[in-house]
């Protein structure tokens, strides 16, 4: 799955626990006609992938559902569900990096007939 929009915060890693698990929380927001302010998880090695964007960014981030059950002291099931970043790409970046030039660049076709043959395999 993914989620594309506008990148509104960048959060500084996270530290946990005595093995060092560490986690990062991107918040984009859509560009639907109601805009949705999406929290991402990123974690581990994943944590590093937000270290070339910034704010304002238009972007388009691969993401994972997770869902965990966890039992509390008086025996009932909590549950929780995440969302975990694995992929993020610039979208102005693509957009802006077309290697074509503009269309009005190209000369028309000259001496084009119905005669020529047409060996076109389609």
């Amino acid at each position: 799955m993914e989620v594309i929009g506008k990148v509104k915060l960048i959060g500084d890693v996270q530290t946990f626990g005595a093995n060092g698990f560490r986690k990062r929380e991107l918040v984009v927001t859509t560009d639907d006609q109601y805009p949705q302010m999406i929290m991402i998880e990123f974690v581990q090695d994943k944590c590093d992938l937000l270290n070339n964007y910034s704010v304002g960014q238009d972007v388009k981030v691969a993401i994972n559902l997770r869902g965990r059950e966890w039992i509390n002291p008086q025996g009932e099931a909590k549950y929780f569900n995440s969302i975990q970043g694995w992929r993020i790409e610039n979208l102005s970046q693509a957009a802006s990096s077309s290697n074509l030039p503009p269309v009005d660049q190209f000369q028309p076709a000259s001496k084009v007939s119905d005669a020529e043959p047409d060996d076109l395999p389609f």
